[in-house]
C-alpha cells in the first residue's frame, strides 16, 4: 500500500519541532532547510517529514555546541 508524504506549513512545523517561525524563516534565509514547494495562489511554503528530521539534528547538534555552519555542512552531506 502507497503512504504519501506528511506536509506542514511553516506554523504547523514550528509547532511540531518547538523551534519558533522566526527561528525557522531564519534557517531558510541562510540555507539551511529548503522547502519541498510552495503555494501559486497563496505562496504558502510547504515541508514534509524530513525538514523535521533536519530540525531535529539541528537541534541536537546546537546543543552540543556545533555552528550553523557546521550543522549545515552536515546536513547537506548526508
Amino acid at each position: 500500500m502507497y503512504q504519501t508524504a506528511n506536509v506542514y506549513l511553516l506554523k504547523d512545523l514550528a509547532r511540531l519541532s518547538g523551534h519558533s517561525v522566526h527561528t525557522l524563516k531564519f534557517y531558510l534565509k541562510v540555507g539551511i532547510i529548503k522547502e519541498i514547494g510552495r503555494s501559486q495562489e497563496t505562496r504558502f511554503r510547504y515541508f514534509d517529514d524530513s525538514t523535521l528530521d533536519a530540525l531535529a539534528r539541528i537541534r541536537e547538534g546546537r546543543k552540543a555546541g556545533k555552528s550553523l555552519a557546521a550543522i549545515g555542512a552536515e546536513l547537506s552531506a548526508a
